[in-house]
């Protein structure tokens, strides 16, 4: 495997890591008084803060990158960060948690579907039974009720936010042009917040906070630390790497290994918050991986690459990834 390639699936994993995190942080949190929309605002303001001392040093001597990059930028803010953020929560107001992320994870497919038509090229046997076996693996992961005969308007919103992860995947594999990665981390995340806060102020969604203790490890911390924790693990560092991993393997690979945000939550969630982990799950997490290693198989995603060249186990663990 090229030096690369190991490279930017090592951080990819990473991500999906980093990014399955994010429920055993937050869940203590949303029983605590926040609203899951509260907490994405703030860790998408507070993990572009922690990023922003570290990009201004990268982007000494080459602040031309962030003009010539200002559509990748806001696509990465706006779509990425902002758009699919809020569509997923517009979906929970009429279908079940489950159901909306089964849909919304389906990114990938939609990805290897796009090149397909595009680029008029049938993709490799093993990458079509890599999908199949990724999606049934998630189901089985997500759990088999998220099957259930959705709302449309929540089905609709749903996708919607598949769309934007697809986008999200696909702006952050394009041509860096000479802006660091950081800096697409970090300005997407700001241009989010910024952008999630304009419409909260429109009331679209519920906005609460708490600033009582919240239980976590076993104990009593004070709210500021878990805020912390997830502005820097499941957000600063998780876009970060996401972003610099799909740069180096291409926005399909990348969104497969993303799949395994779910099989790492639903682990940390037994882990830490001593949530059951079934044997379906742990057959589903061996299925979507061995979907993964197929898809990975049928090599590099070159139909995506022409397309754009020159352009949340358990509910509760995954919830606000």
């Amino acid at each position: 495997m090229h030096k690369a390639t190991a490279a930017g699936m090592t951080l990819a994993i990473t991500s999906a890591l980093a990014f399955g995190t994010s429920g055993t942080l937050v869940k203590p949190m949303l029983e605590g008084g926040w609203s899951p929309a509260t907490i994405v605002i703030v860790r998408a303001l507070l993990g572009g803060l922690i990023l922003l001392l570290p990009t201004l040093i990268a982007l000494r001597g080459r602040w031309s990158a962030v003009w010539t990059a200002r559509w990748r930028i806001v696509g990465m803010g706006l779509v990425g960060v902002a758009g699919t953020q809020y569509l997923y929560f517009a979906s929970l107001q009429s279908i079940p948690v489950s159901t909306a992320l089964l849909i919304e994870y389906l990114a990938p497919v939609l990805l290897v579907a796009v090149a397909w038509v595009i680029s008029r090229r049938r993709p490799a046997p093993a990458v079509l039974v890599g999908v199949c076996l990724a999606v049934g693996g998630l189901v089985l992961v997500i759990g088999p009720g998220a099957l259930v005969p959705p709302d449309l308007l929540g089905t609709l919103y749903a996708f919607g936010a598949t769309v934007g992860c697809a986008i999200y995947f696909v702006v952050a594999a394009r041509d860096a042009r000479g802006l660091p990665p950081i800096a697409l981390a970090c300005l997407g995340l700001l241009l989010g917040a910024v952008a999630l806060l304009a419409v909260a102020a429109l009331r679209l969604f519920p906005v609460t906070v708490s600033f009582a203790d919240v239980a976590m490890f076993g104990g009593q911390l004070p709210w500021w630390m878990p805020v912390a924790l997830i502005a820097a693990i499941p957000t600063a560092f998780a876009y970060f790497s996401g972003i610099t991993g799909a740069q180096l393997v291409g926005s399909r690979i990348a969104s497969f290994l993303g799949l395994l945000e779910v099989v790492f939550a639903s682990v940390l969630a037994w882990l830490v918050l001593g949530e059951a982990l079934t044997a379906l799950q742990l057959i589903g997490g061996a299925v979507l991986i061995a979907g993964i290693v197929a898809v990975r198989s049928g090599g590099r995603d070159l139909p995506v690459s022409v397309a754009h060249e020159g352009a949340e186990g358990r509910p509760s663990t995954v919830a606000v990834s």
